[in-house]
């Protein structure tokens, strides 16, 4: 290591190089001649230091040569080779000082030392030097070690050679035919790499000689010189095309290397190379390996990418699409991250002819994730199976009949990730496809009894009420209910069973098995006694029967989640006006009516019933009560809401999300071809000279960027008109009565902050070490201290500090600012600042995602922020584009949900921060009854976020920004 830069990082940071007391250049120098060899390399360091630090101590310059070029301790040559790198080497005049005469006699002697550590280490130190007078005498000490026995003194003299040749030519003009020689020679492989290397560079016609020499040897070669021929080959047939045919068979070779550099490399060269059909698929086929058998999930990502631009090329597509199977064995690999961008890739390529195969794999796949339990990464697996496979039956209608059944199965999922991925699959497939109908509502109506998650239950329902349509379907519907709920009436069979008494109606089968399970038999076959009491805890389960095995739907209700008896209720009822108009008998009619109102009146009652562990909400009695009274009417208006309006309405739900993924992939492929339509030859504009029309007369661009800086800009040009705004972004941080005036302009770059402060000294008097201290407030990290400066009088600096961001999270710098007046005898002057404010929207960016994405995310996050509505916007519609303007979030619900003549408002909004942090946010607001058309907006707003500073921050945005200026 002889780089200035990494000697700095070291003898900063070394134990015994400390800057606690200033150092004498008088004790350094008697260190360097009376010291041992301890006490002259710590000397020798801190002389290193404080030279980097910009003192010039050249007073020492004939002592180090006198006492320290001579030693042969390793240790201080090495820190030597780095002083003679940092150290001024001419005069103010720009000559050579005479005293690097003897360094170049010391550096001559020690290329011809017999140590290789000391040989090699100034032959790199050599590479540093820019001065060609001090290079020429050592030519002939670097051409021998050309010769050396030791592979490091050869390798390192091929660089020097290689850099004298490149900077300094005339000094070894022969340098290709040197290496050449020595290239034919070389056995070691560094040594090789480093020549083959050079070559390249200086002369490409000798390169391709040797080359052609071995090309049927470069198996056989070191990986570290197969990338070097990889790199020639690549640069010649992109300079020279007509040579591909010469060199494709050797890239065809390094395929096969045992390098996963030289594979990944000479794959990569050979899609340059040739658009063959059969050189796509070697170059392909050897990605794919390198996916399978590298274990680094980054090196699998970055595979995949180059898979995936082979795809975007029309070319190359046809013969992907041919690989579909061969991609997905990387679903081998337990990184999600590399499974789904492996699954997206295959997606893309799957075609009719292999949407067959790909829908039988992707089978396996979930029934194999089915019997891995326990892994936190299986579940997000297996909704990315559900995910594609849903994909899939939309991209291929056909397959429909074979995914669905497979995906129904999700459904009885104890988890809720994968099962709700099916059921909206379920919903848009049981609307879309008609021929597939009737095999989904059976499917859906066979697994009904294994469904334990409410969530997946309510949208069930909803589906098998909605579609459910002919009579012998609607009356299983019914009896699956009438199972799922169990004995009616519910309260009087729960009181039953608390009571310990036995159903009158129990079957004599499940009584035998009971007297079986109660008479106990050990091995020998004598019989044991087994305490009533424990049988009848067992049967009875205690008050409330909370052990006691329900069916699914009563323990829902049990449990105290009586949503779904909203659900439930709307689903009874539509089936039963859809029996009414399919069904003529009146007799019949009225006993599915009374059958239906029984299911509900049940669970209304026990509802309201002490038997739940929670009691049933307004809103869903409200519910229930509706559905009673439109059975028992029977009107033909609420038959039309309850059996029509509905499905029309999911209907334009599914058809605004249909033009929300078509305007998005349309966005998509024009950002990708305004991307890829910039040329390199493409003229450059420079705004300030160019002429703008604007309203029939033409501007200039410079005056109105003139005008920006100073500020007179008009507030409609202003607006339009970038530039402007940063004007908006520079702080006060002194009055313009203090000694000294600072504003600063905060410069915000994704993770960093620049704050660009501009000093004025307002005094008559010198101020000397003007500094800036700043402190952070916050999850922010000041870079670098500012260094002080001096200040003539009314005189005026900028100074520059850096301050890193974390998260995204409301944060504040202050500090103050102090100096000394030259001649004053009294303390330090101080001048406190202002504090400057980050704000968070800086950070925020609109972003999107599913509603089911969001509402897993608004269940894991746990930092809630609740914020009142108080504003002075009466419109429900301008008071959410006034808060989607201010800050930066997306609104997710569509636009069409939100018209109407509705008094209450209802949306999602969501964004993300550059750190990746999401930022969700509910807004629930209304008009205020009796209050007149122009009052204000009510309502709240719920904030929630993983991190606690993103809740509270954008909490205080919106507390800030609710009101209009007017």
């Amino acid at each position: 290591m002889t780089s200035a830069e990494s000697i700095c990082y070291t003898l900063i940071y070394s134990p015994s190089v400390t800057d606690s007391e200033p150092v004498n250049e008088a004790k350094l120098k008697n260190d360097i001649e009376h010291g041992d060899i301890r006490i002259k390399t710590e000397a020798l360091k801190k002389v290193i230091l404080m030279t980097l630090n910009g003192e010039k101590l050249q007073g020492l310059l004939m002592t180090i040569i006198k006492y320290l070029l001579p030693s042969d301790d390793h240790t201080v040559k090495k820190l030597l080779l780095i002083f003679w790198e940092i150290w001024p080497k001419t005069d103010q005049q720009g000559k050579l000082r005479p005293e690097m005469i003897l360094v170049c006699d010391a550096y001559r002697k020690d290329l011809q030392h017999p140590n290789e550590f000391i040989r090699g280490s100034t032959l790199r130190f050599l590479c540093k030097l820019r001065q060609p007078e001090l290079i020429e005498p050592l030519m002939p000490a670097i051409r021998t070690c050309l010769e050396h026995r030791h592979s490091y003194v050869r390798r390192n003299a091929v660089l020097a050679i290689y850099t004298i040749y490149r900077k300094f030519d005339q000094l070894i003009p022969d340098a290709p035919e040197l290496i050449h020689d020595f290239l034919e020679g070389e056995k070691d492989a560094s040594c090789k790499r480093n020549a083959f290397m050079m070559l390249i560079h200086a002369d490409q016609e000798r390169a391709l000689d040797y080359l052609s020499t071995c090309i049927d040897q470069v198996n056989t070669f070191n990986d570290i010189l197969q990338l070097v021929i990889v790199e020639l080959v690549y640069k010649v047939c992109n300079a020279n095309p007509n040579e591909r045919s010469r060199f494709i068979r050797c890239i065809y070779n390094l395929l096969q290397s045992t390098s996963q550099a030289v594979r990944y490399e000479a794959a990569g060269t050979l899609v340059t190379l040739s658009n063959a059909p059969t050189a796509i698929r070697a170059a392909a086929q050897c990605y794919i390996e390198l996916i399978v058998k590298e274990a680094d999930n980054n090196v699998k990502l970055i595979v995949l990418d180059r898979l995936i631009d082979l795809k975007d090329h029309p070319l190359h597509e046809k013969v992907l699409q041919e690989m579909v199977m061969d991609i997905l064995r990387a679903l081998a690999s337990p990184d999600l991250e590399v499974r789904r961008k492996t699954l997206d890739l295959a997606l893309d390529l799957v075609t009719s002819r292999n949407v067959e195969d790909f829908v039988k794999f992707m089978e396996k796949e979930i029934t194999k994730s089915a019997n891995i339990q326990g892994h936190d990464n299986t579940d997000k697996y297996r909704q990315m199976l559900v995910k594609r496979m849903h994909l899939c039956a939309v991209k291929f209608p056909d397959t429909a009949a074979m995914i669905i059944p497979v995906l129904m199965e999700f459904l009885g999922d104890s988890e809720e990730l994968a099962a709700c991925d099916v059921l909206l699959f379920v919903r848009e497939a049981v609307h879309r496809y008609d021929a597939h109908k009737g095999l989904i509502l059976d499917k859906l109506l066979e697994v009904f009894s294994t469904i334990r998650a409410a969530k997946i239950m309510r949208g069930v329902l909803w589906i098998l009420g909605e579609y459910c349509d002919g009579t012998s379907r609607i009356l299983k519907f019914v009896t699956e209910v009438r199972k799922s709920v169990g004995d009616l009436p519910i309260v009087e069979h729960e009181l039953k069973l608390a009571a310990g008494e036995a159903d009158e109606n129990q079957d004599s089968e499940e009584k035998t098995a009971q007297s079986a399970a109660a008479r106990r038999v050990t091995e020998m076959g004598t019989y044991v006694t087994q305490s009533a009491f424990s049988v009848g805890s067992k049967s009875s389960g205690g008050k409330g029967g909370d052990n006691t095995k329900r069916p699914p739907l009563r323990q829902f209700f049990m449990d105290g989640d009586f949503s779904l008896a909203g659900s439930l209720s709307t689903a009874l009822t539509k089936q039963a006006l859809r029996f009414m108009t399919n069904c003529n008998d009146p007799r019949k009619q009225n006993s599915f009516a009374a059958q239906c109102m029984l299911i509900l009146s049940s669970v209304l009652h026990l509802g309201k019933s002490s038997l739940p562990k929670k009691p049933i909400s307004d809103d869903e009695v409200d519910r229930l009560a509706s559905c009673l009274k439109v059975l028992s009417e029977r009107q033909q208006v609420m038959s039309d809401i309850f059996t029509s309006k509905c499905r029309s309405s999911l209907s334009t739900l599914l058809e605004i999300r249909a033009a929300e993924e078509i305007i998005q992939r349309k966005a998509a492929e024009k950002n990708k071809s305004a991307l890829s339509a910039v040329q390199p030859d493409d003229p450059i504009n420079f705004v300030q000279l160019l002429a703008k029309v604007e309203a029939g007369s033409l501007e200039d661009q410079f005056e109105l960027s003139l005008n920006a800086a100073v500020g007179t800009l008009s507030q409609k040009k202003e607006a339009k008109d970038p530039g402007a705004s940063k004007l908006n972004k520079v702080t006060q941080l002194t009055g313009f009565s203090d000694p000294v005036y600072a504003e600063a302009y905060v410069h915000i770059n994704q993770y960093d902050i620049v704050l660009d402060v501009l000093v004025v000294n307002q005094t008559a008097d010198t101020l000397q070490n003007c500094t800036i201290e700043l402190a952070t407030l916050g999850d922010l990290k000041l870079v670098e201290k500012p260094s002080p400066l001096t200040l003539a009088p009314h005189d005026f600096a900028n100074i520059k500090a850096s301050v890193k961001v974390a998260s995204t999270e409301n944060g504040i710098i202050f500090g103050n600012i102090v100096y000394d007046i030259t001649g004053a005898g009294s303390d330090r002057n101080c001048v406190v600042l202002n504090d400057i404010h980050i704000d968070i929207m800086d950070y925020i960016q609109p972003a999107t995602c599913t509603d089911a994405e969001f509402r897993q995310m608004w269940a894991e996050f746990e930092w809630e922020n609740k914020v009142t509505v108080n504003t002075n916007i009466t419109d429900l519609s301008e008071f959410l584009q006034h808060i989607l303007s201010c800050t930066n979030m997306k609104c997710l619900t569509p636009e069409k949900a939100l018209g109407g003549d509705s008094g209450f408002l209802a949306a999602n909004l969501f964004a993300k921060s550059i750190f990746g942090e999401s930022g969700l946010a509910n807004v629930s607001i209304e008009k205020p009854a009796g209050k007149g058309p122009n009052a204000p907006v009510a309502g709240h707003i719920r904030i929630r976020a993983k991190s606690q500073g993103m809740a509270l921050s954008l909490g205080d945005k919106l507390n800030q920004s609710q009101k209009k200026k007017k």
